[in-house]
């Protein structure tokens, strides 16, 4: 491993190297080394963090319950980097790269609650059934005026024209245009980086963009997923603006998602299951989006994890509310692409853009897993307006969290430590989220009652 790590690091005359390990919101943490110093903990086992970098709250606490999982000594674990994730960082001064590391104990047991382990060993299951699974991220962002008081809304950004966008311009090309610098600067940036983004478009928010990465690997998207985030970020900062991937940042504009187009591929035949060989639909097809229809509700925070991911969910704001399923149809939670039958697939239309992106491919795919090994039946699927069905996702974090532990056999798939830190997790920020006045009571409720 360090041979070929340190060969490409000489090649490319890095000098230093940010290891990355993202958390489970999917903030990326880790350490910056110089480049020699980083070569020589490879061999001497040296590239180490505190074990509680997996139970960090987004607001930089920790939970408490959660003892006998990370221990509160809190002891290091080991680092170790993973060479196909080697890429070189744009935007840096002195030349750095990119790698992100999986964690393992001393005993080289690996850390079962890291998020790119749970992506892993999902993937692990389908390797043992013969199955290998085919991904493709959509992933939707803003383009917002910096928001030094965090009191204040959210406003879109002045373009090239020197005006901010005021009404909907879904696939607008002028005003994608508006911001030809800024996606420019990303294209170029991505291309450094190795991401393989294919489409962008402009959606149907003010300076609201969406990007389509090419289908691939799983957790190899869900690295670059990762990375893409760092990259808006920064470039928009350059820019003298914010890129945010928050569910709903603006209360009159539409929410933000990630979009997951999924199918799955016979290891020996290098075939797609989900279709026949008279180019219908398989059983395994129908089995896997009755998984997702089924437990995708059960388990909500891995793919909305944060009180504002459910801002995103409401009638006719352009977001799923169900997990109805159909043919070309947008307005249903799991939406089945035209296509032949080689490139069958089904798009998940709940995941948000703020949702760690190892959680969020592993949810879709657990579920689907799950789906075709017990053979489920989907329910019928819709041709109408499913925005008008029954609303089947929970409405707050809270009763999301109530349905998340009660899931037995998800629970089961990923391990209960991590169901458990997990939980911790997310009950924790939403007890800080509910510790704070908002405007609205103020406003409201402050004179009136």
């Amino acid at each position: 491993m360090s041979t070929d790590i340190a060969s490409w690091i000489s090649e490319r005359g890095i000098s230093e190297v940010e290891c990355i390990v993202p958390d489970m919101n999917g903030i990326q943490r880790g350490k910056v080394l110089p480049a020699n110093k980083f070569l020589k903990s490879l061999t001497d086992r040296t590239l180490r963090i505190p074990i509680s970098v997996f139970s960090v709250t987004v607001t930089g606490e920790y939970p408490e319950d959660i003892d006998d999982v990370v221990p509160p000594y809190d002891p290091d674990i080991m680092l170790v980097p993973d060479p196909s994730t080697l890429r070189e960082a744009p935007g840096f001064q002195t030349p750095t790269a990119y790698v992100i590391a999986d964690a393992h104990a001393r005993n080289g047991e690996p850390i079962e609650i890291a998020p790119r382990m749970i992506l892993k060993r999902v993937l692990e299951l389908y390797e043992k059934r013969g199955w290998r699974p085919v991904i493709a991220p959509e992933v939707e962002f803003y383009l917002v005026s910096k928001n030094l008081d965090a009191d204040f809304p959210l406003q879109p950004p002045t373009g090239r024209s020197g005006r901010a966008e005021s009404a909907s311009q879904p696939f607008g090309l002028e005003a994608l245009g508006e911001f030809e610098d800024i996606i420019e600067h990303i294209y170029d940036f991505c291309e450094k980086a190795d991401l393989n983004i294919d489409t962008m478009i402009h959606e149907a928010g003010a300076a609201q963009l969406e990007v389509n990465f090419v289908h691939g690997d799983p957790l190899a998207l869900a690295d670059q997923v990762l990375l893409f985030k760092r990259i808006v970020r920064q470039v928009a900062l350059e820019h003298g603006v914010y890129g945010t991937f928050l569910a709903k940042p603006m209360s009159d504009q539409p929410g933000s998602a990630m979009h997951i187009h999924q199918s799955i591929l016979d290891i020996e035949t290098g075939k797609n299951v989900f279709t026949t060989q008279n180019g219908r639909d398989s059983a395994l097809f129908r089995s896997h989006i009755a998984g997702l229809a089924r437990l995708l509700p059960q388990i909500t925070p891995m793919f909305a994890p944060n009180v504002n991911s459910f801002r995103r969910m409401r009638p006719d704001s352009a977001a799923p509310v169900n997990v109805q399923w159909g043919t070309d149809n947008r307005s249903c939670g799991l939406r089945v692409p035209i296509s032949d039958g080689r490139n069958r697939r089904v798009e998940n239309r709940l995941p948000g853009a703020d949702a760690n992106p190892y959680l969020a491919v592993a949810a879709s795919l657990i579920c689907g897993y799950i789906g075709m090994v017990e053979r489920m039946q989907p329910p019928k699927s819709v041709n109408g307006n499913a925005y008008n069905r029954a609303r089947t996702l929970p409405r707050t974090l809270e009763s999301a969290l109530d349905r998340f532990n009660k899931c037995r056999v998800v629970r089961d798939h990923l391990g209960e430590d991590f169901f458990n830190v997990f939980y911790a997790i997310k009950d924790a920020e939403l007890f800080a989220y509910q510790s704070v006045i908002s405007s609205w009571e103020r406003e409201h409720l402050l004179l009136r009652v």
